[in-house]
């Protein structure tokens, strides 16, 4: 290992230009957060259920199962859509016992225009965390620097503050609020039997029993389970 690093040094010193602007690329990847701790974090929000302005921290998270999804800005197209959809099915993330907190890099003044002026946000009913110096974004590894906004990062988080699951798309194409339904039930699943799920998973479909039949299952998956129910 030292002796591959040794040489990564080497190789950087002689490209000259193109190290800056390896670095500069560097800057804006972002690291995947799945297996690790949800990191810290304290902002200002504004409340649309109230009306209010709030603060929001990663405290309030603690002990549950919760989704942070940032998406890049206020007034735009996609991001409308995404947080309208979000709110419609409220009743089914609330049932599961899910905390879902928005964030953007904007202010929470503009999050209060936005929300009142918007019309697919009318009766809104979430809050949404003004990270407007990107420091939380950065701190979950999808800040754009160059472009001075987040990615749409969306985290699913365990109740030991563990982030499961991590889907990060670029700003032209909008996620899906029903993918993100099953993969929490098939998360919470998962936590509380230790079986694992198969593509696709629903409730009420075939898991795979790994906690009592690891033995059975390895390399013989077939044989417990068809494509056929795995497609269904």
């Amino acid at each position: 290992m030292p002796c591959d690093k040794m040489q990564v040094i080497e190789d950087n010193e002689r490209s000259g230009t193109n190290d800056k602007q390896q670095k500069e690329e560097e800057k804006n990847m972002s690291t995947t957060l799945v297996m690790r701790r949800m990191p810290e974090f304290e902002m200002e929000a504004y409340n649309a259920a109230t009306g209010h302005y709030t603060k929001v921290s990663s405290e309030q998270f603690k002990g549950k199962w919760a989704v942070v999804c940032f998406y890049p800005a206020d007034f735009t197209f996609v991001c409308p859509t995404e947080i309208a959809a979000m709110n419609a099915n409220l009743g089914k993330l609330d049932k599961l016992g899910v905390v879902v907190l928005p964030v953007s890099g904007d202010t929470k003044f503009s999050h209060k225009r936005f929300v009142e002026t918007e019309p697919l946000l009318k009766g809104l009913k979430l809050t949404i965390g003004a990270d407007n110096t990107g420091d939380v974004a950065r701190k979950f590894g999808v800040w754009n620097e160059k472009a001075g906004v987040a990615l749409r990062g969306r985290f699913i988080i365990n109740p030991d503050g563990i982030v499961v699951s991590e889907e990060t798309v670029a700003d032209s194409v909008g996620r899906n609020v029903a993918e993100l339904i099953r993969q929490i039930e098939a998360w919470q699943h998962a936590y509380a039997t230790g079986e694992v799920c198969p593509a696709g998973w629903r409730k009420g479909k075939k898991t795979l029993p790994v906690n009592t039949d690891v033995e059975k299952l390895t390399g013989n998956v077939g044989a417990y389970i068809t494509l056929e129910e795995i497609l269904s």
